[in-house]
């Protein structure tokens, strides 16, 4: 497997498992208490540092089924202003946004990794990627966000993704399975589906993400709001641990720093 690094930290291959927290500046998200404003975030972001983040993951926008649209000037608005507050705070940053104008903006401040649920589709926003030189965490795309449908189509988008990648000198890449109701199409099932053979997107030979975070399938099951959905994702995670993430991407930091604490002393070789 490669490995690549995000600022100071590795991931993949030995490394141990990697933790992101959200820092969520939209506030449409299907996850209201996630939302962080401007004039917390320094604080918030220390403390899920202090609770065991390795990275945060910087978003101004909702990608929730059916949430509302918001112009691209009011996500580049929203990412800046964030990005401006937790600038040296020595905790690695990576931006997620699909359009090349907040990345741009982005990257005029100290972040370490780009995080793309549209699969390097849209040309250039793949060339700023390359040109920046920074790591890239890609969801399997191929026109829409999501839009594989079974794990079959899923590892075919992430081939894709990968192709996408070198083409643009992208070295170093994370690929994220993208369980989650992107699509009508997608039903809850097709993500139990690619839970359950998760690790079969390790024949491509990269670091997987982990982001299932109080997700809808989650809800489904256990019939919990997004506000309780914590223990079905704690179960979930620890299963794609098993199965072979190398990052998870959380909103629940201190929880998830535990349960990946006691996966890895369980998992150690004596």
């Amino acid at each position: 497997m490669q490995t690549c690094r995000i600022g100071n930290v590795t991931v993949g291959k030995d490394a141990p498992i990697r933790l992101v927290a959200v820092i969520n500046a939209s506030p449409e998200s299907f996850y209201s208490k996630s939302f962080i404003p401007s004039e917390s975030v320094v604080c918030t972001a220390r403390q899920f540092a202090d609770d065991g983040a390795d990275i945060i993951d910087i978003g101004a926008r909702s990608t929730a089924p059916n949430s509302p649209l918001i112009p691209v000037h009011t996500e580049r608005e929203r990412v800046t202003d964030v990005l401006r507050h937790i600038e040296g705070m020595g905790i690695p940053v990576s931006l997620d946004t699909m359009y090349p104008d907040v990345l741009n903006a982005a990257l005029r401040y100290d972040i370490a990794a780009i995080n793309d649920i549209q699969g390097l589709r849209n040309p250039e926003y793949a060339r700023i990627a390359g040109d920046s030189g920074l790591p890239v965490i890609s969801m399997a795309t191929d026109i829409v966000p999501g839009d594989a449908k079974g794990v079959k189509a899923t590892l075919s988008n992430l081939s894709t993704v990968i192709s996408r990648a070198e083409k643009n000198g992208i070295r170093e890449l994370i690929l994220d399975p993208g369980i989650g109701k992107w699509t009508p199409e997608r039903t809850f099932e097709d993500n139990w589906e690619l839970c359950r053979h998760f690790s079969d997107f390790l024949e491509l030979e990269r670091p997987l993400l982990a982001a299932v975070s109080r997700k809808s399938f989650i809800g489904d099951l256990t019939g919990r709001s997004p506000e309780d959905r914590l223990a079905g994702t704690l179960a979930v995670t620890c299963t794609l641990m098993d199965k072979g993430a190398s990052i998870i991407r959380a909103h629940d930091i201190r929880e998830t720093a535990d349960i990946i604490r006691v996966h890895q002393k369980l998992n150690q070789q004596i």
